[in-house]
């Protein structure tokens, strides 16, 4: 088997990866992650998932490289991370009541033979009518500000659901293992 190299610094995907029980090592690839005039949100995290992958692989020859973008959208708006208090609130404000989409993209990148698979796995997260003192009092206690869409569903975001539905719950927190599996036994890696 070639090494595995997951192209993130997220602590979140590296934690997800080792769920797989298979050696991986981890470095930050280094691309432009603006999005494009007229690009939809999935072109845009298949695109950027394939970039990280194939951003790394001259430093790293001879090895299946992992690439992983994800963005939560409500309604036709992307949803950014929001870095800030103020931000997060008025994302969870806006997203009250309402269905947000996470999109995943996801490439897996040989070097050593320059086969890619990219695809994009969605999930939706259906939210509770939330509250200013809620949506206060979850980012007070989370922070969940390096998050699309303002929470953490590995931890107290949870709470803020009604319902979700997708292929793949890993997904939501940002690398589907469910087709990063299916990529992986594609180029002969035997899980488990």
């Amino acid at each position: 088997m070639l090494p595995l190299l997951l192209a993130s610094s997220s602590p979140y995907r590296r934690e997800l990866l080792g769920r797989l029980n298979l050696p991986f090592v981890c470095a930050s690839p280094d691309i432009d992650e603006s999005h494009r005039p007229q690009e939809s949100a999935v072109a845009l995290v298949k695109r950027l998932a394939q970039e990280k992958a194939m951003a790394l692989a001259a430093r790293f020859p001879d090895h299946l490289i992992i690439g992983s973008d994800q963005v939560a959208v409500l309604g036709e708006h992307i949803l950014g991370k929001p870095h800030t208090f103020e931000r997060a609130a008025e994302q969870l404000s806006a997203s009250s009541g309402k269905s947000v989409s996470f999109l995943t993209g996801l490439a897996l990148y040989n070097s050593q033979t320059g086969h890619c698979q990219v695809d994009c796995v969605p999930f939706t997260v259906h939210m509770r009518q939330l509250g200013t003192d809620q949506i206060s009092r979850y980012l007070h206690a989370e922070q969940p500000y390096d998050c699309a869409g303002s929470f953490k569903a590995e931890g107290l975001g949870v709470s803020l659901f009604r319902s979700t539905e997708g292929p793949d719950a890993t997904s939501l927190i940002g690398l589907p293992l469910i087709r990063l599996v299916d990529m992986l036994m594609n180029e002969g890696v035997h899980i488990p």
